[in-house]
């Protein structure tokens, strides 16, 4: 099988598909997070801890001057991004968690068996009774 003929199944398959749908509705939904995160979460944190502005927050290694802006290390926006990720990596591992809940209980509901009618207990006790005299 030719290297074309084997990339042209895989990417018939569907998965590349499948990877490029997930990529994109994952960076869609870290976006979402971001924000949530942003502008409805921090402002109040940020004022239960005195007004404090995360995004701001840096370390001035450098003052700036007439020709040069100033070098800062923003560990702010670090702060930010880790709480931003904390909160997309929980909300996914309920998402997960939940959907492998609902695969347990499917796997785990029993099919109907119908029971075995009146003949065929009477025929299976007849026959475990000849296999003990035998």
């Amino acid at each position: 099988m030719s290297i074309t003929s084997e990339f042209k199944d895989f990417a018939v398959k569907g998965n590349v598909v499948d990877i490029a749908v997930g990529i994109i509705i994952g960076v869609a939904f870290g976006n979402i997070v971001s924000s949530f995160v942003g502008g409805v979460l921090m402002p109040p944190i940020g004022l239960l801890l005195g007004g404090m502005d995360f995004s701001s927050l840096a370390i001035v290694i450098k003052e700036a001057s007439d020709t040069e802006p100033a070098v800062v290390i923003s560990y702010g926006s670090f702060i930010q991004t880790i709480i931003d990720f904390t909160i997309i990596a929980f909300v996914i591992f309920t998402v997960v968690k939940g959907i492998n809940s609902l695969k347990r209980k499917e796997e785990a509901a029993p099919e109907d068996v119908p029971k075995p009618s009146a003949q065929e207990v009477l025929l299976t006790e007849i026959r475990d009774l000849l296999k003990k005299r035998a």
